[in-house]
């Protein structure tokens, strides 16, 4: 299996045209999706949360199947909505796949919140997907960006087949991505991690075994799904080290990985605009057709 590390400079880059395909509009509003019914929004150790999480669906005119929950960065102790949500959905959309952005439960400690809360928007969009929205449930991904890059390399790595006694058909299907993006994720919870994502998630003083699994560079084995990485040189509140962590230990488990380097932009890319942040959208559809999850070349 061929893997792939990249570092691009830029007069290398290529015009967005000629590795997207032609602009397509959203067929329609987007749709808001609450994830737990009944108010009851676990918390992971028995107990529940009166705060919902929702997952707003945004469909394209002509969909390829393809479907993409979309988890927005902000340290987890914000999500930044706008750029690392709604607007990813809309590009997405562009190219025929539909986005669903997760603006899941903030955790305060609570460490497994957020990840049942992706967890569940992916077992919606496998379960409801293909009958209301056109989506092909072998063919769901999940993208996130920094701190929600960190909860995409989670859902990555921390996932189960369903509970086939679940009286929910939502609860009976998997929640494995099929393939993960992440782009400028936090990765580990050790050396090289972003602090504030740490304590928000796992504590001031978190325990060392909730250190050690959510330390996803340390969580990957060959279940682990393919997944592309984009991260800047000289991005200094998230080292590009995760990345570089992750790559590495995808390859070492014989999974499919694609880690392109990129030679500045800090973190957020230039504010999600210019050179750097087009030529991860290049790498992402050239990748998503290499593995086969886009028509084309």
């Amino acid at each position: 299996m061929k893997f792939a590390s990249i570092t691009i400079s830029l007069i290398v880059l290529l015009p967005i045209w000629v590795l997207s395909a032609a602009p397509e509009s959203s067929v329609s509003e987007p749709i808001t999706v609450p994830l737990w019914v009944g108010g009851k929004a676990p918390n992971g150790d028995g107990t529940f949360d009166p705060k919902n999480a929702v997952m707003t669906v945004h469909r394209p005119a002509k969909p390829n199947g393809a479907v993409i929950v979309i988890c927005p960065g902000g340290g987890y102790g914000g999500v930044v909505i706008g750029p690392e949500g709604h607007g990813i959905a809309k590009w997405l959309n562009e190219h025929g796949i539909t986005g669903a952005v997760l603006r899941y439960r903030l955790p305060r400690g609570r460490s497994s919140v957020p990840l049942l809360d992706v967890q569940q928007a992916l077992r919606i969009v496998r379960a409801r997907g293909p009958k209301e929205w056109g989506c092909d449930p072998s063919r769901l991904g999940v993208m996130g960006f920094s701190a929600g890059g960190h909860l995409a390399s989670t859902a990555v790595t921390h996932f189960d087949q369903g509970d086939p006694k679940s009286p929910s058909p939502v609860g009976r299907v998997s929640c494995r991505p099929d393939f993960g993006i992440l782009i400028y994720p936090v990765i580990t919870m050790g050396a090289g991690t972003h602090g504030g994502s740490r304590r928000n998630l796992l504590g001031v003083d978190p325990p060392k075994d909730q250190v050690e699994l959510y330390s996803n560079e340390k969580q990957v084995t060959q279940t682990t799904p393919p997944c592309y990485l984009a991260h800047a040189k000289d991005d200094g509140p998230v080292p590009p080290l995760n990345s570089r962590l992750f790559h590495e230990a995808l390859r070492s488990a014989g999974v499919e990985s694609e880690y392109l380097e990129l030679p500045s932009g800090g973190h957020g890319l230039n504010g999600y605009k210019g050179p750097m942040w087009e030529a991860w959208q290049n790498g992402v559809l050239t990748w998503m057709r290499r593995i086969k999850v886009l028509g084309g070349v």
